[in-house]
């Protein structure tokens, strides 16, 4: 999906639904070096869009590790997660009432060591490895798309 393509969702996402609050949810952006730089993208339960594992804080757990718990359970992976986010970017969440929360999501890279074979959330997902242009045009928050291709430049991919 181009970036004009992400804006226009955007836009008719916003319009299309009443937004409330705000919420920060902490997120793992999974790589690995394969064939070149690669990014682990899985697909949402309730759109089946390809996002990156992600959720609430959690009590007792710094942001880094809520997102590398994440990881591990909606994708299956184990590595070392960085202590700072890369950045982070807005989407809307959508409620089971049908409104809409404003969420910020602290963007944490986890550099993968491990995929499981079993995992809490196997059968809920599917889940994909990425080139960095790929997973950039796959997700549909501009924000996102320009994290992602920021850190590969930032590993000189």
């Amino acid at each position: 999906m181009s970036q004009k393509d992400r804006k226009r969702h955007s836009e008719r996402f916003s319009r299309r639904a009443s937004v409330v609050g705000a919420g920060v949810q902490y997120a793992a952006l999974p790589y690995r070096m394969r064939d070149g730089l690669e990014f682990l993208l899985i697909t949402s339960r309730e759109t089946g869009r390809w996002v990156l594992p992600k959720g609430w804080p959690m009590k007792g757990k710094k942001a880094h590790a809520a997102a590398a718990r994440e990881a591990l359970e909606e994708a299956g992976i184990k590595g070392k997660v960085e202590k700072r986010p890369l950045g982070a970017y807005s989407y809307g969440k959508r409620l089971s009432n049908g409104a809409v929360l404003a969420c910020t999501v602290e963007v944490y890279p986890l550099a993968v060591q491990r995929q499981l074979k079993q995992w809490p959330e196997r059968d809920q997902r599917s889940l994909r490895w990425f080139s960095a242009g790929e997973a950039a045009d796959q997700v549909h928050e501009p924000e996102l798309a320009e994290l992602i291709e920021a850190f590969a430049t930032r590993l000189g991919v």
